[in-house]
């Protein structure tokens, strides 16, 4: 399962082209620029150096050093007021003296603990108009909503115990596969909604939710949208990669709940794979067993599973998309989350740390080892905020280790001792 989610997040993310020789600062350059065309050998003129000093008080950001690279100009100095107020005077003095030829980019010293600003070239500008129209594609966005409306309904029947025989004879029975299928669709578009309308609250250019149907397995690959404008600053990061795992986690509860309550009591199979709608073993998630424990009562005991309800599978497949979203490694949302909360650097390190203990979780439970094996080729930085360097509010913090928690509730099997306890 995890492998086929693979294509919805790598689809949903942009490309960093890093080239080999790069230096990790211009690294930033490929991610406000997905496709960059070919750069000026130097992005301003040796007569306007003058200019771009001034644009550094020296009570704001002393500048020290002044790089030219055909990708950036990197502008390296000491802070001498808080992130917030160098930024938006550094960035007004830009503008001022230099228009929109370009974007703004203030990041951590990879190198040091020095902060840097960096100047790249604005060519996405010339283009910002068509771009504009091409955004949204809401007819395209409703082909795929039906077309992924028609597989997860196919898959759904399959789910409920319907036969593709039995369709054929009789059509009507199809209708059966509609409570998996507009379940699971309700908890991935109200997942890519959180992160859409929280982009757009920021004034991100994004692109509409999109669907991506497939005719076996799960009847889709999920959704995904595209940003096409930086992210301003680290609050705006939080807050657009939690949006997401957040509405979609609120989504799945209740239907899972509902689901869990019209499910069946089977005989525990001890063999069988984590998702198993059939025969599922909910002590293998904290989350899923002290849910299905609160929802079942007495009737689940230590030797039972759960035969799960269509809308039941919906709920957990939701619960399961959470965790993959909440691992805090590269691209994925939680990778963003401990990246706004602790700077790149840091968010580079949990996600080495991250990688490892979901390899030894897998020596457990063996369905985590595919989630280790695609870690592992996960990118561990992502796109920098234009002002990556103001840190995050307490308010935000604990928020984001709330969402750590939670991932940990999905991820860890049930203890024994706990288990014992509820007589599960």
């Amino acid at each position: 399962m995890f492998l086929l989610y693979w294509i919805l997040f790598e689809s949903g993310r942009k490309n960093l082209k890093d080239g080999n020789n790069q230096s990790p600062e211009l690294k930033t350059e490929s991610a406000i620029h997905p496709t960059v065309e070919s750069a000026p050998v130097r992005p301003i003129e040796p007569t306007e150096e003058s200019q771009l000093r001034s644009c550094f008080p020296w009570s704001v950001y002393y500048i020290q050093n002044i790089e030219y690279r055909p990708q950036a100009v990197i502008c390296r100095g000491q802070l001498k007021t808080s992130a917030t107020n160098a930024y938006q005077q550094v960035k007004e003095n830009i503008e001022a003296e230099f228009g929109d030829r370009f974007i703004l980019i203030f990041q951590e010293g990879l190198n040091n603990d020095k902060p840097i600003f960096l100047l790249v070239p604005n060519h996405q500008q010339k283009k910002a108009g068509l771009k504009q129209e091409q955004l949204t594609r809401p007819g395209l966005a409703l082909l795929l909503i039906v077309a992924t409306l028609l597989t997860t309904t196919f898959v759904g029947t399959r789910i409920a115990g319907i036969e593709t025989t039995a369709i054929s004879s009789n059509p009507s029975l199809i209708l059966q596969g509609l409570p998996y299928a507009l379940s699971l669709m309700s908890i991935l578009g109200i997942h890519e909604m959180g992160h859409y309308l929280t982009a757009k609250f920021y004034k991100i250019r994004t692109t509409l939710p999109y669907f991506i149907p497939m005719p076996f397995f799960l009847g889709t690959f999920g959704a995904f949208i595209q940003m096409r404008s930086p992210v301003p600053n680290r609050k705006a990061l939080f807050d657009v990669s939690i949006a997401g795992p957040v509405a979609g986690f609120l989504a799945s509860l209740p239907l899972l709940i509902w689901g869990l309550s019209n499910s069946q009591i089977v005989p525990i199979d001890n063999e069988a794979p984590m998702l198993n709608p059939d025969a599922l073993n909910p002590r293998n998630s904290i989350l899923i067993a002290l849910l299905s424990k609160l929802t079942l009562g007495a009737q689940l005991t230590s030797n039972m599973a759960i035969d799960l309800h269509p809308v039941a599978v919906a709920g957990f497949l939701g619960i399961i998309v959470t965790a993959l979203n909440l691992i805090p490694v590269g691209q994925l949302d939680g990778g963003h989350i401990v990246h706004a909360m602790f700077g790149q650097k840091t968010a580079m390190v949990i996600g080495q740390i991250a990688r490892l203990l979901l390899l030894l979780l897998s020596l457990i439970q063996s369905e985590y080892l595919l989630w280790a094996i695609y870690l592992i080729f996960l990118r561990l930085t992502d796109e920098p905020a234009l002002n990556d360097v103001t840190e995050l509010d307490n308010k935000r913090d604990i928020f984001g280790l709330l969402a750590i928690a939670l991932l940990i509730l999905i991820v860890l099997p049930l203890p024994q001792t706990v288990a014992r306890l509820l007589n599960i």
